[in-house]
């Protein structure tokens, strides 16, 4: 069974503020670093991005790659895995949402799974994984709390 790595931060907004900015995919290569381009391939039903072509730079880890999205309809939770891929064996990942303080922050915490198909060790791998959850982490709360949510003023 594959590690995975998680970590959590607070957001001083709305869990829909926050959910907002994680679904607003043409936008990830203005916060999220390693994302270099991001396409919608599909839509479900709902109008919410299905499958993702994403081009990543995360150091240790450069890929095209194709990820499956699924939502959670209340709101609180997405969740991807890896359609296809040139360097990725599996890439499965979630944000979940909790609200906090009031409904005013918002408890994200993101989940990720990473392997790749050259060898690798372990350690390297999860010290890759933290790398990208923490700068996502970082950026997404940098990008909601600066007003780069749809919809949401700079405070």
């Amino acid at each position: 069974m594959a590690e995975h790595t998680s970590s959590s931060i607070t957001i001083e907004a709305a869990p829909n503020e926050v959910m907002a900015v994680i679904a607003d995919f043409d936008r990830y290569p203005e916060w999220t670093g390693e994302v270099k381009e991001a396409e919608v391939l599909a839509k479900d039903d709902q109008g919410r991005a299905a499958q993702v072509r994403l081009v990543l730079d995360a150091g240790a880890i450069k890929d095209d790659h194709v990820l499956a999205y699924t939502w959670d309809d209340s709101g609180a939770m997405v969740s991807w895995s890896l359609v296809k891929s040139q360097m990725l064996r599996q890439l499965d990942g979630s944000y979940s949402l909790a609200p906090a303080a009031g409904g005013k922050h918002t408890e994200v915490t993101y989940q990720l799974t990473v392997d790749v198909k050259i060898p690798m060790l372990g350690m390297i791998k999860r010290k890759a994984e933290k790398v990208v959850i923490d700068r996502a982490l970082a950026g997404l709360k940098k990008r909601v709390e600066g007003g780069g949510a749809p919809g949401t003023a700079a405070k």
